[in-house]
């Protein structure tokens, strides 16, 4: 599970125990690389 905040103009991403995963620049750009981490995971 995973959050996506947007703080500052930007996307901020955050894993399930609230640990900053990465930002990105749009919503959608975080939920490409959101595909690509869990991938890259599994």
């Amino acid at each position: 599970m995973f959050s996506i905040r947007k703080i500052c103009g930007h996307i901020q991403v955050y894993d399930a125990r609230g640990n900053f995963l990465f930002s990105a620049d749009s919503e959608r750009e975080a939920r490409e690389e959101l595909r690509n981490y869990a991938e890259f995971a599994a």
